[in-house]
């Protein structure tokens, strides 16, 4: 854990202690552990956004259904050819 080993952290508890005191030390507790576990939810939330994000990303957009011309001579009446010329009345 951080490179602290049994000695370190009875040390820091201890100094805590002296500094807290008895009645403030489990309030700070307390409040760490709040602090720490709403740190940890919005972490997996931001997570669980920016994969969603990628997953989307690398995912095709659906392809297109491409529609046939109806078959048949010319074109059909009132429509724009395609050099731009205007619609046609046959």
């Amino acid at each position: 854990m951080f490179g602290i080993g049994m000695p370190e952290l009875l040390l820091i508890l201890a100094v805590a202690l002296i500094v807290l005191g008895p009645k403030k030390l489990p309030e700070m507790a307390r409040a760490l552990g709040r602090g720490l576990a709403e740190f940890r939810r919005t972490t997996d939330d931001m997570k669980r956004e920016l994969q969603t994000a990628t997953d989307e990303l690398e995912t095709p957009p659906p392809t297109e259904s491409t529609h046939s011309e109806p078959s048949g001579e010319g074109t059909p009446a009132n429509t724009i050819s395609p050099a731009g010329d205007p619609p046609t009345k046959e």
